[in-house]
């Protein structure tokens, strides 16, 4: 996902080749003039000192694009209404691609379906809102868009292998068999004592 900060470098690396731009959305860039061989290869190996890639083959342009709708998608399934039509249909009309052709363009470069992909970052943002202990498994299957918590916890175990409540149980078990690094050795907070000598 395009943070603020790589949208922050990239311009700055642009305005140091003295190239206009319009910053459009998804981390993508309309550069205003033609851009020699020599700034291109210049903003490639910049942006690579700075840990980014320039993508500028069309295809991976737009697998791109797919995933970070994807990961907007799910972490912020519950503010966004528009999300709550087909997926297939949203997607298409964001990046103005017949669905058929992305599905088929991104199983061809990623080596899994759309589908999983989603599920796959679902069950990820399941997992983080059940460790934070944010919402319930029911208010996780509304925010998520799943049809019932049943629905939820399937697919959940079809991906980790366990049910969503015996990740629970094994995420409360750790958390009473592990104490916070800063506790060890702090008798006081759990009004334990402790006699060493006798």
């Amino acid at each position: 996902m395009v943070s603020n900060t790589s949208k922050i470098l990239v311009k700055e690396e642009l305005k140091k080749l003295g190239l206009h731009f319009i910053v459009v959305d998804l981390g993508e860039v309309d550069v205003l003039e033609d851009i020699t061989e020599e700034q291109l290869n210049q903003l490639k190996i910049d942006l690579s000192q700075l840990g980014l890639e320039l993508l500028d083959d069309k295809r991976t342009v737009l697998i791109e694009k797919i995933k970070n709708i994807i990961i907007e998608m799910v972490l912020y399934s519950d503010e966004d209404e528009t999300i709550k039509i087909k997926f297939s249909n949203f997607l298409s009309e964001k990046l103005h691609h017949n669905y058929t052709y992305l599905a088929k363009l991104f199983s061809e470069v990623q080596g899994i379906s759309i589908q999983q992909f989603v599920i796959l970052h679902k069950i990820e943002r399941i997992k983080e809102l059940m460790f934070y202990d944010e919402l319930n498994i029911k208010e996780i299957a509304y925010r998520l868009n799943y049809s019932s918590v049943a629905h939820l916890s399937n697919q959940f175990k079809k991906v980790t292998g366990l049910s969503p409540v015996h990740f629970k149980k094994l995420k409360q078990l750790k958390d009473k068999i592990r104490s916070p690094i800063e506790e060890v050795g702090n008798l006081s907070n759990k009004n334990k004592k402790m006699e060493i000598f006798h």
